[in-house]
């Protein structure tokens, strides 16, 4: 690996996460967060077909990865707006849990902390896919193919989320 620092070929592992160079200086791998929404109207949930890779075609929860200086709430709100044309910050949301996630996009692999929360909506919104969602579908939470999702974070997800509607 090239060192930022120098332009040397010189980083050496010290350990899975942190890096070191000759010339002294450290790199720290850290892990990325994101966020997933699951989206809900009655007994249904928003399901998104992801446009790009990884997993292009397969399918996924609205969200994304948080901004530098974003809040995991403030993130949701944009990725929404982004991805689905939604406004949902008059919506409370409700934070289900964290996942972790190997995200592999052109050749690098990122470890991500996936958060996940749900929105209950009143009414069903009318959704305009755009930025990395190609379609979206409302599906019965029971009958959500849970095999057909692109990353293991959000499978865990949204069996999490079965599990509990199975409850209530």
């Amino acid at each position: 690996m090239f060192c930022p620092k120098c332009g040397g070929q010189t980083l050496q592992s010290v350990s899975p996460k942190e890096f070191l160079c000759g010339c002294g200086f450290h790199f720290f791998q850290n892990v990325a967060t994101a966020v997933m929404v699951a989206l809900c109207w009655q007994d249904e949930v928003l399901v998104a077909v992801r446009a790009r890779n990884p997993g292009k075609g397969l399918l996924d929860l609205p969200g994304g990865f948080v901004d530098p200086g974003e809040s995991l709430e403030e993130a949701l709100v944009r990725e929404l707006q982004e991805e689905l044309g939604l406004d949902v910050s008059a919506h409370p949301c409700t934070y289900l849990g964290s996942f972790p996630n190997i995200y592999i996009y052109d050749g690098i692999t990122y470890h991500t902390c996936d958060t996940f929360f749900a929105i209950k909506l009143s009414e069903k919104p009318f959704i305009q896919p755009a930025d990395d969602v190609a379609a979206c579908q409302w599906l019965k939470i029971s009958d959500i193919p849970l095999p057909r999702f692109a990353f293991e974070s959000t499978r865990t997800a949204v069996a999490r989320l079965q599990q509990s509607s199975l409850q209530a």
